[in-house]
């Protein structure tokens, strides 16, 4: 069942919302915040809200935690459970803001959570970031299971060592988050693992995930663990920690010890290999900048020198004229001839003017060399734009062009 309804910025889009909340007056605000926003489904308890859910399919379930008879979190983990409503995108609504509450939400399958009271703006915004992170998800699921497949037969040949240097390989080939992101899911797939990766670039979080989307409460989660340990582990879930990047592992499995041994010695090595990678791409960004920078101010200031140089050049030229008018006024008249002061005088021009001419051949090195250092600067500007647009991009060896040991 599906609700065509236009957003308070006239953009055309499907949303189906079913509000979940044993609070009249919650029902109220959410009714007022979200009106003309989208459809809305109200249920006054978990067993309603279940039967809704079953029956609407809806885009977005909001959830109240606390209810009686089931709560949210139940309610939630039978949505989670059940194959229709799975994928489902559900927010918490709750008056606990710590952030053992987010993590018990997430861990039972919420994908964010807002603290009562809220104004009309957040929930709306919040909203439509779940609407596009489900409708994203959605699109690319198709892809994925058909990648899957890739993956699992290239798993058959492919050892752990292999595919660490297959990844290495190819994160040297990658000049940007987006193509080293995709080699990076690449070497996750065959393990059969969901994880979404916070790259730290330029000190700013940028999240990707092979499925699509990123939902608010894993940015959450990554942002508030950075700078905890190295390995943080929480229900099934695992946080791996380096400066420049972080993964979350969805569905780690704590309760094979033999395993998840086996994964904290093999992920290490992944997570360094994209760490220096990241820095490597930062410090290419910063040499672009920098040889931009350079590259401009010696622009400007071959455009003054040339400027000075041509006047400078007129100047000395007209001076040249001058001092000839003067010698061939005193030729004319041979009672200036003998006149010891003007003599003087006019050899102290005549020395002048051999200065200049010297300043000048100075002056036409220096430009000289000031055009060397443009020429070398474009090439290095070149070379830096190369790398910085993947144009260094050689063919990459395929996973069974690997010899395995």
């Amino acid at each position: 069942m599906l609700f065509e309804v236009i957003d308070k910025k006239g953009i055309g889009m499907t949303k189906l919302v079913l509000a979940i909340d044993d609070d009249k007056y919650v029902h109220h605000v959410i009714e007022e915040s979200l009106a003309g926003f989208c459809k809305l489904i109200h249920a006054k308890s978990g067993e309603e809200g279940l039967r809704q859910a079953f029956k609407y399919n809806p885009d977005i379930i909001l959830l109240d935690i606390e209810m009686p008879g089931k709560t949210g979190y139940e309610v939630c983990r039978e949505l989670k459970a059940n194959e229709q409503t799975k994928d489902t995108p559900v927010m918490f609504l709750s008056g606990k803001s710590e952030l053992a509450e987010r993590v018990k939400g997430y861990n039972l399958g919420a994908s964010d959570y807002i603290v009562k009271p809220f104004n009309a703006e957040e929930l709306m915004a919040r909203i439509r970031v779940l609407y596009q992170y489900r409708q994203h998800s959605i699109k690319l699921k198709n892809d994925v299971e058909r990648a899957q497949i890739t993956a699992e037969i290239a798993m058959t040949d492919s050892g752990d060592m292999g595919r660490i240097m297959r990844y290495v390989g190819q994160s040297y080939h990658a000049h940007d988050v987006h193509s080293l992101s995709a080699y990076f899911f690449e070497f996750f797939r065959p393990l059969q693992l969901d994880v979404v990766v916070a790259f730290w670039y330029q000190e700013i979080g940028v999240f990707c995930s092979d499925e699509g989307g990123v939902c608010p409460l894993e940015q959450e989660l990554l942002e508030k663990h950075r700078h905890a340990n190295r390995f943080v582990d929480f229900s099934s879930r695992t946080i791996i920690n380096y400066p420049k990047v972080s993964i979350l592992i969805k569905n780690m499995p704590l309760d094979d010890v033999a395993l998840y041994g086996r994964y904290k010695d093999l992920f290490p090595h992944i997570l360094e290999v994209t760490n220096a990678k990241i820095q490597d791409m930062e410090v290419n960004e910063k040499a672009l900048a920098q040889a931009h920078s350079v590259g401009n101010a010696f622009a400007e200031l071959s455009t003054k020198m040339y400027d000075n140089s041509d006047a400078r050049e007129l100047a000395v030229t007209k001076f040249a004229a001058q001092l000839a008018e003067v010698r061939k006024t005193i030729e004319q008249k041979p009672e200036l001839k003998y006149n010891q002061e003007l003599v003087f005088h006019i050899e102290q021009l005549e020395q002048t003017q051999t200065e200049f001419s010297a300043l000048n051949n100075d002056l036409s090195f220096i430009k000289y060399q000031l055009n060397h250092i443009i020429e070398s600067r474009n090439e290095l500007v070149a070379s830096l734009s190369r790398i910085a647009n993947s144009e260094y991009t050689e063919e990459i060896t395929s996973q069974t062009d690997i010899e395995l040991f």
